[in-house]
């Protein structure tokens, strides 16, 4: 996943322009509280948005960064703590 510019909406406030994350299959990721919230609150209906823009490729195969890129000081060290605010009970059902 990898934001270009403004913001992208399944982590408003997690992700900078530039960013990016990787994810392998099986690992636990997916849209931070507040997003989840959003979402699971307003009313469904046809959304545009506008003046954003990310990216996101998939595969079935394994990744992994380089050691170089796995040393920068530019690694968000609490990134994988945003699963840690959502709620168990409001998961149910999904």
């Amino acid at each position: 996943m990898r934001l270009i510019y403004r913001v992208y909406d399944a982590k408003p406030g997690g992700f900078i322009p530039g960013g990016m994350s990787l994810h392998n299959a099986l690992i636990v990721h997916g849209p931070d509280a507040e997003a989840f919230e959003m979402a699971t609150n307003k009313k469904l209906e046809p959304e545009r948005l506008s003046g954003t823009m990310a990216f996101m490729f998939e595969t079935r195969y394994s990744l992994s960064g380089a050691a170089y890129a796995s040393q920068l000081e530019l690694l968000d060290g609490t990134y994988p703590d945003y699963s840690n605010e959502l709620d168990p009970k409001s998961l149910r059902g999904i």
